[in-house]
């Protein structure tokens, strides 16, 4: 694909499509848990000053384990492995924890004020806490200041913002598709879908011959989130929805509320695997994986274990095809309306004693990520790639084309929503799919949550 297609594709796309709602725009998933906003600002203390030969220890927080994120797990170490050559004074110590995990240790060493040097961040809402907490150092410096200025695709870096500061600088891009097992399709003569009703009828389908239709794992809760965000969208429009997380509108409004009776719906047509409300999205992942289950709607950063991930049979990955979220009869949604938008960022603490060294680690960083992660990874970064030499995989080049031609991409809920907010919404979810509350009950609890503005 030559460059210029690939630039002014998703340049388009971030520069005007991008639906965000309140201070800015998951890999790896999405998050919620962060500090509580009304923490006190951290103690700052200067970074002491080192003579460019001194040893230095920067320590890195990622969540991309060996296991289940192997593609960008070896990146991570090919960076890491390419700066200590570069920088022979410099040891980069990994701590590596899974999605769950890291959400749990971030608010755990924020409270004592011991943040790693370097970690991974998502945006918006989830940040914000960091920021105002005084936990987050700005990187505008090493944004303006260096060979990043103009690498990343417009839309991107605003996420990270606060108050006219950038305080994290994204590494991916994502969007949402509806992975499927094209052997399995075939074998129940089903078609890709393109409208609901087809789609619950491929449902019907595959659970009437004891086939999971959809896998899920939906301990984590902001992988519900995706269904109810897809079909809030389909169905009352993405201004509806994002006009609600904003606080701007209502999940009160009947389109939202409808999106909230179908999730029930397709928990009682058997949609998801068993035992789906307390399986991790790991687990959940692993029933797509295994092939027991037809469907797995996931962000974009899993496409390395469909893609080029080595230790996935080429077999398997051979069967991998996605579809976009259907559309609703009569709904407001467009088909080419994406829940998605900037994946994680690195941020560098406040805190820090080796701030200068951390942020030059960061630059070099992002700047290797975005060159390297399209051929090595197989992931859509959130800087400008030529991608025209190498042979890339149909599969990410067709999602990197659905990119482009997103008419808007509405970041995940959680993501948008301020800490207090986010979390009922999480647990609204999880309680939604399990049928524990009403569609009613959910939308009240929402608009209750989004009110107290926490």
């Amino acid at each position: 694909m030559p460059r210029n297609a690939l630039t002014k594709g998703i340049m388009l796309t971030f520069g005007l499509a991008l639906v965000l709602s309140g201070c800015g725009s998951k890999s790896s998933g999405t998050a919620s848990d962060s500090p509580s906003a009304s923490a006190p600002a951290a103690e700052k203390t200067a970074a002491p000053t080192k003579t460019p030969d001194e040893k230095v220890t920067i320590n890195l927080m990622h969540l991309w384990p060996a296991g289940s994120s192997a593609q960008q797990n070896k990146l991570v170490t090919q960076i890491i492995d390419q700066y200590t050559q570069e920088h022979p004074n410099v040891t980069i110590k990994q701590e590596v924890l899974e999605n769950e995990q890291y959400k749990n240790k971030m608010k755990v060493l924020s409270a004592s004020n011991k943040l790693p040097d370097v970690g991974i961040t998502w945006a918006a809402g989830y940040m914000q806490p960091y920021v105002e907490g005084g936990l987050f150092t700005p990187l505008d410096d090493i944004l303006n200041g260096s060979a990043l200025k103009d690498k990343f695709v417009p839309g991107t870096t605003e996420a990270y913002a606060v108050n006219g500061k950038t305080y994290a600088l994204p590494i991916e891009l994502n969007i949402a598709p509806i992975y499927y097992n094209k052997d399995i399709f075939a074998k129940y003569n089903l078609q890709v879908p393109t409208t609901y009703d087809q789609f619950k009828q491929v449902v019907k389908t595959l659970s009437d011959n004891g086939v999971a239709p959809i896998a899920l794992g939906n301990k984590d809760r902001w992988t519900g989130s995706l269904w109810y965000m897809y079909l809030a969208d389909r169905i009352a429009g993405s201004e509806t929805l994002k006009n609600a997380t904003g606080g701007t509108g209502s999940f009160e409004d009947p389109g939202l509320v409808k999106a909230a009776a179908e999730v029930q719906t397709l928990v009682g047509m058997n949609a998801f695997n068993k035992g789906f409300n307390g399986l991790s999205n790991d687990e959940g992942k692993s029933e797509f994986m295994n092939e027991k289950a037809a469907m797995y709607l996931m962000g974009t950063w899993e496409l390395p274990n469909f893609t080029t991930n080595p230790d996935i049979p080429q077999a398997f990955k051979d069967k991998v095809g996605f579809f976009k979220f259907p559309t609703v009869e009569g709904g407001k949604g467009n088909i080419n309306s994406w829940v998605g938008g900037p994946g994680v960022g690195l941020f560098v603490a406040e805190s820090s004693k080796v701030k200068e060294q951390a942020k030059a680690f960061v630059e070099y960083f992002v700047s290797k990520w975005g060159e390297e992660s399209v051929t090595t990874a197989g992931v859509i970064p959130a800087t400008k790639v030529d991608t025209s030499s190498g042979k890339l995989p149909p599969l990410y080049v067709e999602l990197l084309n659905e990119l482009n031609n997103a008419s808007s991409i509405t970041l995940y809920a959680d993501v948008q929503m301020k800490p207090g907010a986010a979390q009922v919404h999480l647990d609204m979810i999880q309680a939604l799919f399990g049928k524990a509350v009403t569609p009613e009950q959910f939308a009240a609890k929402h608009k209750e949550a989004v009110e107290k503005g926490n």
